[in-house]
């Protein structure tokens, strides 16, 4: 299982970088409930923990981070509920 920083046993990953878009004075962040932020955080979470197994299962190679992390959004927000 990784730490809080994404590695376990000595594998460097980390989830792929995305630029932060600011499109009003007020972030879509500082809209949301607490409860909208705690779910989103939640589901980011699994979402990584997902990713850091595909990681784990392509053997730890570089490279492939933001593979795994779509493959891995893919996969849990198919099991989701439609809102």
């Amino acid at each position: 299982m990784p730490d809080e920083r994404g590695s376990a046993q000595g594998s460097h990953w980390e989830p792929p970088k995305v630029p932060k878009q600011r499109t009003t004075s007020m972030t879509a962040k500082e809209l949301r409930t607490p409860q909208e932020e705690a779910a989103d955080q939640a589901l980011r979470a699994r979402i990584a923990e997902r990713a850091y197994e595909l990681h784990v299962m392509r053997g730890h190679r570089e490279g492939h981070a933001l593979d795994d992390w779509l493959e891995a959004e893919r996969e849990i927000m198919s099991r989701l509920p439609p809102v």
